[in-house]
């Protein structure tokens, strides 16, 4: 690993101010300075040459502001720096918003949820091998410009919808499919202060800038997340699945998250979600939404159709370069 400085961040103005050392040219992921949590993918890409801070900045003393889980009057509050696997055990988290839980509680391994925190879990970089082995030039994340290896090269695991010429790279975060679903908000904190938009703006596509990952200023800090409305077990249906080669910790290939009030005829507007099948970034499948909103379903329909069994999806003989041009090959899917 190289050297590095560190700094301990006492407040939200102290973090900011030194983020505001950062090249504003580059991107976040590209920046001097970097903000320590969890350090779940931080410190990893460090020894793997992958990323090279100058100095790194932890925001952990910022945690008991910014670590709070409220669930009251129909609206949920996450902090940034709550961590993964204490949301995922709040009884009244599991009561009221099961599908957060279930997102959170199915991801990564005991080890890595204990440390991660919910800032750094929707920031997290790709898991492409070509991306992680700095022995490949040819990686337009790590060296814009440099082509991508993985479009030529094995790419089982990486995305189908979503990518471009410039790269196939998958998002790998299970979190953010659930708060893609209930419409959920990203709180930010930055030199001109707060500001607030919808998750689902979060994630840039990849387009010409792969490195660009997120709508995020340099300089802008995650601060926390909320969720309005209810949407308890006992009048909603919600579901997170995804599928696995293997039940050990792996990355699931296919993912999603749904989930609407019960009972109804028909879909009510953003209630449904598909996030990712394989995609950069995580997505709302806003066209299968207007058909499910136009349509009048009984109970047991409606749950066959919008529930999204990811492992049913099946991409035969795709060429992926073609597929970087958007042509999928042949892509079967009962949707």
């Amino acid at each position: 690993m190289r050297a590095f400085a560190y700094q301990r961040a006492a407040d939200a103005s102290a973090a900011v101010q030194a983020l505001a050392a950062s090249d504003e040219n580059l991107p976040p992921t590209g920046a001097a300075v970097q903000v320590l949590a969890g350090g779940t993918t931080l410190i990893d890409l460090m020894k793997l040459d992958v990323m090279r801070p100058g100095t790194i900045v932890d925001i952990n003393p910022l945690a008991p502001r910014w670590s709070q889980i409220n669930v009251a009057d129909g609206h949920l509050q996450l902090g940034a720096l709550a961590r993964m696997s204490d949301v995922a055990s709040d009884p009244a988290l599991q009561r009221g918003y099961p599908l957060i839980a279930d997102s959170l509680k199915l991801a990564a391994s005991a080890q890595l949820r204990n440390m991660a925190t919910l800032g750094g879990n929707v920031l997290q970089r790709t898991r492409c091998s070509y991306f992680r082995d700095v022995s490949y030039a040819n990686c337009n994340k790590r060296n814009p410009g440099s082509g991508c290896a993985a479009i030529d090269g094995f790419n089982r695991a990486h995305a189908v919808l979503g990518t471009s010429e410039q790269c196939i790279a998958a998002y790998p975060g299970d979190f953010a499919q659930a708060l893609i679903a209930l419409d959920a908000e990203v709180d930010v904190v930055g030199p001109s202060g707060s500001r607030t938009l919808p998750f689902a703006q979060l994630h840039r596509p990849p387009g010409a800038t792969p490195q660009i990952e997120t709508t995020l200023a340099p300089n802008e800090l995650i601060s926390g997340f909320a969720i309005t409305g209810r949407w308890p077990r006992s009048t909603c249906r919600t579901a997170w699945c995804g599928t696995r080669a293997s039940r050990s910790a792996d990355l699931p290939p296919c993912r999603g998250a749904c989930g609407k009030p019960k009972p109804c005829s028909a879909a009510p507007a953003s209630m449904t979600r598909w996030p990712s099948a394989r995609r950069m970034p995580p997505w709302p499948a806003r066209s299968r939404e207007n058909t499910m909103r136009s349509r009048s379903h009984s109970a047991s329909a409606w749950w066959r159709a919008p529930c999204a069994r990811p492992q049913r999806w099946r991409f035969e003989h795709v060429d992926c370069r073609a597929r970087a041009q958007g042509q999928y090959g042949r892509a079967r899917s009962p949707l």
